[in-house]
């Protein structure tokens, strides 16, 4: 019998049912006594998550004026990112513990400038001539090295980042990940994974670079992201933003590093779309540092006969709009900046007072008029807060081939479109630019194909 075999002490009787009975070592047996001491070793019956570790000390704040001051040269809010990480890296206290992750787009980002000094981490160093390798800017490898340059491998980028995202509890020691890619391959590829990174109460920077529909459109449908940051906005733990200057990001940067690092760090992780379109950037106005960080604020005053916030990229497009308004046919408006529908939308929904989308537009009137480079969903997201006509201009669809100005026109959120839904708005008190046929249509024929 299989009892006498093992040296069970079943009967032979007790094996005659169809199931076989329960065995239950002595409590004083030598299993029960190492379970027992094993388990007491974990912390008792009952899993215990135990956090040992000193906040981090407050960054110093050079690499963040650099981009408060603005600059006349175009620069992409990805390269701005990119810039604000490198000098970050240079801080004697914090530095070493930042982790860059990369997939496999390190030249796209611009983070080739991190090469010389943080290099690329192999175990083993580097083995090889690299083809670059009479570049300045040149590929190198170090056993100690701090970038983690992953290969064409999203899923390995993201186990990655959420082991150096939870070592503060795994481990003891606090690391700050940003995990940087196209922004079409996150939450859509790899949306299991974030889920899972705030089941472990990860903490960390998540950047979806080349954002939005219309920035990426020379490479087919699969770089077109117009819905990641909507499916950001579902978990709970993810702070979204969507920023549209290189001050915008550093505000964000330094926010984020004070949350999850500071005194009493929450578990909660940021997601921020940036951009591969080269603008100039502006220098930071005064007293708009609140407005950034809980998602909207007066960007231009115009005349308030209408109101157009704008995220991302697409607050250029409604500054060209605004002055085509104000030129050709006498109207003012007013653009906002809107860093973060959807934390605009979890602060209504949650707030006991007046939600900060109210606040912010409190003592303004006329149809407001939202434009993103997402899914009109995005921004959608806080119309059950707006007390007067609303519309929305976004792009809905699929991707297309083109310029981005064609492709702009085709989905009717280019300046001429955005100016037209306006005279229409503020023609018909809003009434007609409140029903979802009267969003602009397409502006001619598109030259346009879609892939």
């Amino acid at each position: 019998m299989p009892s006498d075999r093992l040296g069970l002490p079943v009967p032979d009787e007790a094996l005659d049912g169809d199931l076989p009975p329960y065995l239950h070592p002595r409590p004083d047996s030598p299993e029960a006594r190492y379970a027992a001491e094993r388990r007491r070793d974990l912390g008792g019956p009952v899993p215990r998550r135990t956090v040992s570790h000193a906040p981090l000390p407050v960054p110093g704040e050079a690499a963040f004026r650099a981009l408060e001051k603005g600059s006349k040269q175009p620069v992409a809010t990805t390269m701005a990112f990119v810039r604000l990480v490198k000098d970050l890296m240079k801080e004697p206290e914090t530095g070493r513990r930042w982790v860059p992750i990369v997939p496999d787009e390190a030249r796209t980002f611009g983070m080739e400038s991190l090469f010389p000094t943080a290099k690329i981490y192999s175990p083993l160093g580097q083995r090889y001539e690299s083809v670059d390798r009479d570049l300045l800017l040149s590929y190198k490898e170090a056993a100690d090295g701090q970038i983690l340059l992953e290969g064409i491998t999203e899923a390995g980028s993201m186990a990655s980042f959420t082991a150096a995202a939870s070592s503060y509890a795994t481990h003891g020691e606090v690391m700050i990940p940003f995990y940087i890619f196209y922004s079409m391959f996150g939450w859509q590829r790899t949306g299991d994974q974030m889920w899972a990174l705030a089941d472990q109460l990860g903490r960390g920077f998540l950047v979806g670079a080349t954002a939005g529909r219309t920035t990426m459109t020379g490479e087919g449908l699969q770089h077109a992201d117009g819905h990641s940051q909507l499916l950001a906005s579902a978990d709970p733990a993810c702070l979204a933003y969507d920023p549209a200057f290189a001050y915008e990001v550093g505000t964000i940067v330094r926010e984020g590093l004070r949350r999850m690092y500071g005194p009493g760090g929450e578990d909660v992780f940021y997601y921020l779309t940036v951009y591969n379109e080269p603008l100039p950037q502006p220098a930071m106005p005064e007293g708009v540092e609140e407005g950034i960080l809980r998602g909207i604020y007066r960007y231009a005053a115009g005349g308030g006969d209408a109101h157009l916030p704008a995220s991302g990229t697409a607050i250029h497009w409604t500054l060209a709009a605004q002055r085509l308004l104000r030129e050709a046919y006498g109207v003012g408006v007013d653009v906002w900046s809107v860093t973060s529908w959807s934390e605009l939308r979890r602060d209504a929904m949650t707030t006991t007072g007046v939600p900060y989308i109210r606040q912010a537009l409190a003592g303004t009137s006329g149809p407001v008029i939202a434009v993103s480079d997402w899914m009109r969903a995005v921004p959608d997201q806080i119309s059950p807060w707006i007390d007067r006509p609303w519309t929305s201009l976004g792009t809905d669809g699929f991707g297309l081939s083109g310029t981005r100005e064609a492709v702009r026109r085709h989905f009717g959120v280019d300046p001429r479109s955005i100016a037209e839904a306006v005279l229409k708005a503020v023609e018909t008190g809003g009434s007609e630019a409140t029903r979802p046929s009267a969003t602009v249509p397409r502006a001619g024929t598109s030259p346009v194909g879609a892939q």
